[in-house]
């Protein structure tokens, strides 16, 4: 249900109240007797569910495979010169007799 916000005319005493869509509007202050107007404000805007985040909005396959012609970025594609196994170097060395 709504809260509706009214301001008194005579003493601009301010009266929040939670109405159904079908009560009747206040029209009476509780305080000086006068009469009481709506008082409209700014609404209050959440956004809820999906859709309104950049990620929402892109399909789920394109952030599974890059684009044609993008270099990837796995582990695949760094060069092997990087790593040298240990038993490599140990099956190289000689001794001197």
């Amino acid at each position: 249900m709504p809260t509706y916000e009214y301001e008194c005319q005579s003493c601009h005493q301010r009266v929040e109240a939670v109405q159904k869509f079908s009560d009747p509007a206040l029209t009476t202050c509780e305080a000086c007797g006068g009469d009481l107007r709506k008082v409209f404000s700014a609404v209050g805007i959440v956004f809820k569910g999906s859709g309104f985040y950049k990620n929402d909005s892109r399909g789920s396959s394109s952030s599974v495979t890059p684009p044609a012609g993008t270099p990837s970025s796995t582990p695949a594609s760094t060069p092997a010169s990087t790593s040298v196994p240990a038993s490599s170097t140990a099956a190289t060395t000689k001794t001197a007799d």
